[in-house]
């Protein structure tokens, strides 16, 4: 399942440090950035390589939010729903995204286009509130703003 690609890029990661399970979020992170999400087999051989069992590696990954288990579409949105972000306006940004892509948190458009997700905090307070999508993040956002900044993705 792992490229020989991602077993190398895994290799140098674990060249750097001294326990292989210290590893695991950055091993699982190149798999991520390969395939868009880790799937059970990825896990298993990933566990394989910095010698943990799937399970010990999957509470690894379910720990950690931005390892995706299960297919996510081509751009993930992270919506911050702080309480900075709440008293700016969260509520009516969520709704607004919500409606405009026809899905609720957790789900995927059906054009596999964008998933929707709640994220406690994207640390950027003095700019709610925001977004990120993959890794642009977005702030002082209204209906229009995310209408335009929706539209420039594919």
């Amino acid at each position: 399942m792992l490229s020989a690609e991602e077993k190398k890029q895994i290799e140098e990661v674990l060249a750097h440090g001294v326990v292989k399970k210290a590893a695991s979020i950055e091993a699982l992170k190149i798999v991520q950035a390969h395939h868009g999400w880790v799937s059970d087999e990825a896990m298993g051989e990933v566990a394989r390589l910095l010698e943990m069992s799937p399970a010990e590696l999957d509470g690894v990954a379910t720990f950690y939010n931005l390892i995706f288990r299960k297919p996510v579409g081509r751009h993930v949105i992270l919506v911050c729903d702080s309480v900075s972000c709440w008293i700016m306006g969260y509520e009516t940004m969520a709704q607004h995204l919500q409606q405009r892509l026809g899905i609720g948190f957790g789900e995927t458009t059906a054009d596999g286009r964008f998933t929707l997700l709640p994220q406690v905090c994207l640390g950027a307070c003095d700019r709610a509130p925001v977004m990120m999508i993959d890794d642009q993040l977005f702030g002082e956002l209204d209906a229009e703003r995310i209408d335009r900044i929706l539209e420039t993705f594919e």
